[in-house]
Formats: C-alpha cells, sequence, structure tokens
C-alpha cells in the first residue's frame, strides 16, 4: 500500500502540484488547536509534512478531536482502540470522517483515508481539519477551544420577509436580465438615430 516507489512524469507532476498547496502555518495554526482542544497528554509533532502525518496516521489523535467538540456523553465514536493493526487505524480515520459529516463538515471538504494514510493529499487533510474548526466555531455552543481568529465562521442563513405589497410591485419590474424596450418599434430596432 504505502510501499509505491518514486513517481515519473505526469504522476510526478501531479504529486508536486498536490504537495505545493500544503501551507506549514496552517500546520502550525492547526497543530496548536488541536493540542488545545483536545487537551491531555499530546505530544507536539516537529514541524513538517511528514511529521504532521504520522502525528494524525493512526487515527487516534483524529478521534479524540472529533469527540472534544460534544458534551460529554453524546461523543459519536465511544470506543478508540490503541492499535499497531493497519485496517484498525484506517477504519479510526474513516469514523472521524463519518462523524465530521455528521457534524456538518460538507463532503466536498473531507479528505479520503487514503490521502492520510499514504500521504497522498496532506493539503486536503489540512482543508477537512479546516472547515472542521470552521464549523465548530460556528456552531458556538461552548465546545471549541481556541482563538476566534483561527478560523473563519461560515456564513448563516440571511432570510428575507417581504410583504404581498413588495412581492406584486416586483412582479410588474421588467428585469435587465431580460431586457428593454428602448428603441423599439413596429418596422424594427432603431438606434438612437436623428431624423
Amino acid at each position: 500500500m504505502a510501499n509505491r516507489g518514486p513517481s515519473y512524469g505526469l504522476s510526478r507532476e501531479v504529486q508536486e502540484k498536490i504537495d505545493q498547496k500544503y501551507t506549514l502555518d496552517l500546520e502550525t495554526r492547526l497543530v496548536d488547536w488541536i493540542i488545545l482542544q483536545v487537551g491531555g497528554d499530546i505530544e507536539r509533532p516537529e514541524s513538517g509534512r511528514l511529521n504532521f502525518q504520522s502525528w494524525l496516521k493512526d487515527g487516534t489523535i483524529l478521534c479524540r478531536l472529533i469527540n472534544s467538540l460534544y458534551p460529554p456523553g453524546q461523543e459519536p465514536i465511544k470506543k478508540i482502540p490503541e492499535t499497531k493493526m493497519v485496517f484498525k487505524q484506517m477504519e479510526k480515520i474513516s469514523q472521524f470522517l463519518q462523524a465530521a459529516e455528521a457534524y456538518g463538515v460538507i463532503t466536498g471538504d473531507l479528505f479520503q483515508t487514503v490521502d492520510l494514510w499514504e500521504g497522498k493529499d496532506m493539503a486536503a487533510v489540512q482543508g477537512t481539519l479546516s472547515a472542521l474548526g470552521s464549523m465548530a466555531l460556528t456552531k458556538d455552543d461552548g465546545q471549541y477551544r481556541g482563538e476566534p481568529d483561527w478560523f473563519h465562521r461560515k456564513a448563516q442563513g440571511n432570510r428575507r420577509e417581504f410583504s404581498e405589497e413588495q412581492l406584486r410591485q416586483g412582479r410588474s419590474l421588467i428585469g435587465m436580465q431580460m431586457g428593454g424596450n428602448t428603441g423599439a418599434s413596429q418596422s424594427g430596432m432603431r438606434g438612437s438615430v436623428a431624423a
């Protein structure tokens, strides 16, 4: 699985472009947030994409992170086993992704298990964790621990209410998308020609 040789040609170019999306500034912010959010005995990884990957790779920290966003007793992942078995570690990553989606992270923001496990797209992992942080900040339910400026708040609905009179007036207007009737006559279109 992770024993792939070096890539060449187009595959290498694509992988280099994916790797360029990874930022150390975001990594630092995410590590700070995860340590503060989860608390306890989490050790800070050394800086760098590979260290960040190996820190998250077994899925334990991710499961503890998603559980920390829920009130005690309502955690989505009940059992987080410490194991060296590969399929169990990948299963924990999958459980995290399912719980993140249930928490409100949209499917398009979620990374694939192999993105983390094989280190194929660590920028996607950063994107998922950023989306999770933004969702936690937006929910404002008291479970988010961290600086408010680490993530952006997601936009909430902005419903507008119109009276029947306003709706009736809107129906009688010709919108600019429909074009206009200036310069039109029965003999055809005419510009502003002086007669």
